[in-house]
Order: structure tokens, then sequence, then C-alpha cells
């Protein structure tokens, strides 16, 4: 800051000077001007004299003005570059730290980026492959039959997730008057629910490759169209009137949710169509829900008869354990009326063999002791006895 006001001072101090040195020969010079004003010539001297004048001036002036620039500049330059030096040094090294952090990020990045691009690609693989799968499925379902073991083995797979066993809770492909349901459930009551997996989808399929919103729309109308059309045809052959005991009612099982719904969508009436006419309209989510519920009660039919044979059993046994307590006390009398006959065996041995014996041995006969027997005084304790000492 010093060095600058120097120069500025040294800058304003040539340009007085030079303004006074101007205004000292310029006077002189315009009294004579306008003395010989007449003269041409001498006026024209003068003002060449003066043209050369301002010119030296000029010159004079940017000469010494450069050089006080120069040495000022340099004189700054100089100072400055060894204060700055401890600031820039500092800035420098971060610099150098961040450039080799984005060095390393971007390494980074490369790799993560080149990982990217391979999920990518197996990404768009798959989505081939699904798509692939998507359009032979989509062919295959416009078979009539394939659509109908595809539905089969939907209805499989839904009564196995339900915990059922075949032949046990339910019949595959059963043989009954006026038809064939794809599957029969057996019910806790003796019944039987009759389930049938024909579902129409041709419609829907054609809905689902329109690319024009009207034509989808009326393909979603033909679709649920198609699906009232099998509901007829259900109510018709009334499998309930088959079985009794058995819900008034045939499970018509479509395979596909987004099917389903998307025919409720097109026909809001339908359900309740399907009602009136006795038939449930059932997704794979309701079909299961529904078979469990039939499995719980199964389970609760299971307990009752458990429950049924657990009493009988009871009963049975405590029939049993009356009999042995009745043969028991039979056997405690037979031992006390046993323990009285020996202890009167033993008294009368004590009072009328011993003294004979005594006798014979104090006549010489043996020396030896004969030992007598003792008599039992253990109590037998009757069942009434061990409950009051219980």
């Amino acid at each position: 800051m010093d060095t600058a006001l120097i120069v500025l001072v040294g800058l304003l101090g040539l340009a007085v000077g030079a303004g006074a040195v101007w205004m000292l020969y310029a006077q002189p010079l315009a009294q004579r001007l306008a003395e010989a004003e007449g003269d041409a010539k001498l006026a024209r001297e003068r003002t060449a004299w003066l043209e050369q004048a301002q010119k030296q001036l000029g010159d004079t002036f940017e000469a010494l003005a450069g050089r006080t620039l120069k040495a000022s500049t340099e004189s700054f330059l100089e100072r400055s570059s060894s204060e700055l030096g401890h600031l820039v040094k500092p800035l420098g090294e971060g610099l150098d730290k961040l450039d080799r952090n984005i060095r390393e990020l971007e390494e980074k990045r490369a790799g993560a980026y080149e990982g990217l691009e391979t999920h990518l690609k197996a990404l768009d693989e798959a989505q081939r492959e699904l798509q692939a799968s998507a359009t032979t499925l989509n062919q295959a379902l416009r078979s009539s039959g394939i659509r109908g073991r595809w539905g089969e083995f939907q209805l499989r797979r839904i009564v196995e997730l339900a915990g059922m066993t075949d032949h046990v809770d339910f019949d595959e492909q059963p043989t009954v008057d006026g038809g064939r349901p794809d599957m029969l459930v057996y019910l806790p009551n003796g019944g039987a629910l009759p389930i049938d997996a024909k579902a129409p989808m041709d419609a829907y399929l054609d809905a689902t490759a329109a690319e024009d919103a009207s034509e989808r729309r009326a393909k979603l109308k033909a679709h649920a169209k198609a699906l009232r059309g099998r509901v007829q045809d259900l109510s018709r052959k009334a499998y309930w009137a088959q079985f009794d005991p058995a819900p008034p009612y045939v499970v018509m099982f479509v395979p596909n949710e987004a099917c389903l719904s998307a025919a409720f969508v097109a026909d809001d009436a339908l359900l309740d169509y399907a009602i009136d006419q006795q038939i449930l309209i059932t997704s794979p989510v309701t079909l299961l829900a529904l078979l469990k519920a039939v499995g719980y009660g199964w389970q609760q039919v299971a307990m009752s008869e458990n429950a049924r044979h657990i009493a009988q059993e009871g009963k049975e046994l405590y029939a049993r354990l009356s009999t042995f307590a009745e043969h028991l006390a039979g056997v405690g009398d037979g031992l006390r009326t046993a323990q009285d006959a020996y202890n009167s065996a033993v008294g009368s041995f004590d009072r009328r063999l011993v003294p004979s014996v005594e006798r014979f041995r104090e006549l010489g006969i043996s020396a030896d002791e004969i030992p007598g027997p003792k008599p039992v005084d253990t109590a037998l304790r009757s069942p009434d006895q061990r409950r009051l000492e219980g």
C-alpha cells in the first residue's frame, strides 16, 4: 500500500510540473500571437513551435511516468511475492489434494459406470427373455386346452398352499351326473364344494395387445361378456344339486388376478349377477382364503372328534379303575384274614407248644432252643385311610 501511494504522488507531481511549464511558455506565446496577428508566417512558426514543445513535453512526461510506474511495479511485485508466497502455498497444496481426490472419484465413477452398464445389459437381456416368455404364454393361453390345463395347475397349487391332501380333502376331475367339475372339495359336514377352472381369456388377451384405447375398452367389455356367459353355463349345470348336504353354490375359478379385475371394471354388475346365479367368482387370492376357511373347519371338526374320543376313553378308564379298586379291596380283605389267622396260630404255638418243648429240654432230650414264630403287627391300610392320610 505504501509503494502504491508513493507512485501516485510522483505521478501527480509530474502532472503539476508539466502544467506549470506549459503555462510558463504558453502565456508569452499567446501574447506574441496577439501582437503579430497579421503575420501568417510568424503565426505558423509559433504554431509549429508550440506543437513541437507540446510533443516534447508529452514524450518527456510519458517517459518519466513509464519509468516511475515500472520501478514502482517491480518494487511492489518483489515485495508482494514474498508476502503472498505464504498465503498461496497452502492454497496450492489444497488444490493439489482436491485434484487427487477428483481423480480418485473419477476412477471410482468410471468403475461404477462399468458395473452399472453390465447390470443394465443383464436387465435388458432379462427383459427380452421375459417379453419372449410373455409372448409365448400369450400365444399358448389362446388355446382352450392349454388354458384349461394351466387353470387346473393353478388350482392344484392353491389347494396345496391351503394345506389340503389329495383324495382326503379334495378330488380332481370327479365324475358326477350332469358334468365333471375340475375339483371337488370335501366339507366338514359331509358335503362337497365343486370348483370349475375353465375361464375364458381370449378377449382379455386381445385387450392387452391392443394399442388403441377405444379398441382396448371394447375388448374388455367383450371379456366381461364372455365371463357372464360362463356364469350362465355353470349355473345351468347346477353341480350343488348332486351333493347333500352342500352349499348351493359353484366356485368359478379365474386363475389370473388382472383378468378378473379387468372384467369387474368393465362390468360393475358382474359379481352381483354371478351371486344371483349361485356362482362364486374367485381369483387365486380369494380362493386361497376360501380353502383356508374350509381347512380351519376341518381342524375344528378334528378337535371336536378328538375331544369326543378323549371323553369316551376317560369313561372307560374310570370304569376300569372302579373294577380294579374292587379287586384290590378283596385282596386287602384276604390279607387281613390271613394276618389274623397267622397271629392266632402264633399265639397258640406260644401257649400250647412252647411249654411242652421247654419240659423236654429240661429232661435232657435236647439243649437247643426252638425259635418261635413272631406275630405280624403291621396293619393294612384301606383306600379310605390313605385318602385321609394324604
